[in-house]
C-alpha cells in the first residue's frame, strides 16, 4: 500500500470527506485500530436497509462492544444522515470515537444533517500527491491519466484508460442522477462535457448554460452538485480594494486531469509538450498539488487567481496568515526566460509586500528579475510540503 500523507488521529471522532475513488475506504483499513473497530459500509444496501430502519441499532451494537474496541467506522454516511443524531448522543455518552466516511456533502449540508456542532474533527483525502508516489511517480501518465489511486495502480494504458472511461460514466454520471441531485440526466451530462471543457478557465455561467440548454441558475445547481459531491473546486477571483480592475468571476477546477480528460474524451490523444493543451494540464496538476498539500500541512492557507482587464494574469494567488502573500506563475517550458514573467513581475511590483515565484519544468532553481524559479517539485516541496 502507498503511504498517504494525511496523517488522522486515533484519539478522536472525526469525518474523513474525498470525492469516490481516493482511496477512503483503502486508508481506514490500514490504521492499526481497524481490526478492533465495528466497520459499517452503507453502500451496502443490506447495511443501509437495516440502519435506516432503524437507526438506534447503532447504539445498541455500540453497548454492546468489548473493552478493547473504541472505535466505530461508518463508511458513506451521507447515505443515511439521520445516523448523525445517533452518534451525536454516543460520543457524549460513551467512550467510543467514531470516524466517519463520505464521498458528498450535498445530503448534509441541504438536509439538516446534524454534523455533531464540532464533537467531531474534518479532514478531507485527495487523490495522490506525487509525493506519496515517489520513485514512482511519472509525470506523463499524471498528466494523461491523473492521480486517482486505481488509474495508478493499473500498469496498461488500456486499463487506465478503461477505468477512468468508467469512473466518469457510471459514477459521475448515472449515481449522480441516483442519488437524486438532478432531475434530468442528459443536460446533466451535457454539463460535465462542457464545465470539462471549460477547466481552469474563468467561468461564464450564461455561456455555459446556451452550451447545454438549460438556464443559468440550473448550470450554478450544476456547479453547486460537482462542488458537494467533491468532484471540484472554485478558484475565486483575488480581490483587493485598491485594484477595482480586476476580475471578479471564479474559475473552475475539476479534483483530477484524468477525469477532465475522460469527460473531454481525450484520454488516448497523446499529450504533446509545447502546445497550449499541454500547458494547461500541467498548470491543473500543479494547482491540484499545491492545493491538496496545503490541506494537509496548511489549512489556513487560501488559494486565488488574479487577473486585470487587461488581461495580465496570475496563476495562483496564496494567502499566507503571518507571511506575505504567495504570487506563482506556473509555466511548463523547461527553460525559463525573462520574457516568460513579465506579468509576475509588473503584477508582484503593483502589490508591494509580496513573495513572486515560478514553478516549471526546468531543472534548476535560479532568480531572474528578483523572481525564484523552481522546478516545479522543488516549488511545491518549499512552500506546501514543510
Amino acid at each position: 500500500m502507498i503511504t498517504r500523507l494525511l496523517q488522522l488521529p486515533d484519539d478522536e471522532s472525526f469525518f474523513l470527506f474525498g470525492a469516490r475513488g481516493v482511496g477512503k475506504t483503502t486508508l481506514l483499513k490500514n490504521l492499526p485500530y481497524f481490526s478492533n473497530a465495528i466497520y459499517i459500509n452503507l453502500l451496502k444496501p443490506e447495511e443501509e436497509n437495516r440502519f435506516a430502519r432503524q437507526p438506534s441499532e447503532l447504539a445498541s451494537i455500540v453497548h454492546s462492544m468489548p473493552s478493547h474496541a473504541r472505535h466505530v467506522i461508518i463508511d458513506e454516511v451521507q447515505k443515511l444522515p439521520k445516523l448523525l443524531d445517533v452518534v451525536h448522543d454516543l460520543i457524549e455518552t460513551t467512550h467510543i470515537k467514531f470516524i466517519m466516511t463520505g464521498s458528498s456533502a450535498r445530503k448534509l449540508k441541504h438536509g439538516g444533517a446534524n454534523l455533531l456542532a464540532g464533537r467531531a474533527f474534518v479532514y478531507h483525502l485527495h487523490p495522490f500527491s506525487y509525493l506519496e508516489i515517489k520513485n514512482e511517480f511519472n509525470l506523463p501518465h499524471a498528466l494523461q491519466f491523473g492521480l486517482l489511486p486505481k488509474a495508478v495502480d493499473y500498469q496498461t494504458t488500456e486499463k487506465k484508460q478503461l477505468y477512468l472511461e468508467a469512473y466518469t460514466n457510471t459514477y459521475l454520471k448515472e449515481e449522480i442522477w441516483a442519488e437524486q441531485f438532478i432531475r434530468e440526466l442528459d443536460p446533466f451530462r451535457r454539463f460535465l462535457e462542457v464545465a470539462a471543457q471549460a477547466n481552469g478557465k474563468i467561468i461564464n455561467f450564461s455561456n455555459i448554460a446556451k452550451d447545454v440548454g438549460v438556464s443559468d441558475k440550473n448550470i450554478q445547481k450544476y456547479f453547486s452538485i460537482l462542488e458537494d459531491t467533491l468532484l471540484g473546486f472554485f478558484l475565486e477571483a483575488f480581490q483587493h480594494s485598491f485594484r477595482k480592475r480586476l476580475s471578479k468571476s471564479p474559475k473552475f477546477y475539476f479534483f483530477d486531469p484524468g477525469v477532465v480528460r475522460a469527460l473531454t474524451a481525450q484520454l488516448s490523444l497523446p499529450l504533446v509538450e509545447s502546445t497550449s493543451q499541454y500547458g494547461d494540464v500541467f498548470e491543473h496538476f500543479i494547482i491540484l498539488q499545491c492545493k491538496y498539500l496545503a490541506d494537509y500541512y496548511h489549512r489556513e492557507y487560501r488559494f486565488s487567481y488574479l487577473k486585470t482587464k487587461d488581461d495580465a494574469e496570475i496563476d495562483l494567488v496564496v494567502e499566507r496568515p503571518g507571511l506575505p502573500l504567495l504570487f506563482i506563475e506556473i509555466k511548463s517550458t523547461t527553460s525559463i526566460q525573462s520574457s516568460h514573467l513579465k506579468n509576475l513581475k509588473n503584477l508582484s511590483h503593483d502589490f508591494g509586500a509580496c513573495e513572486a515565484v515560478c514553478f516549471s519544468r526546468d531543472t534548476y532553481s535560479k532568480q531572474i528579475d528578483g523572481i525564484k524559479i523552481f522546478p516545479w517539485q522543488v516549488g511545491i516541496e518549499t512552500y506546501f510540503a514543510l
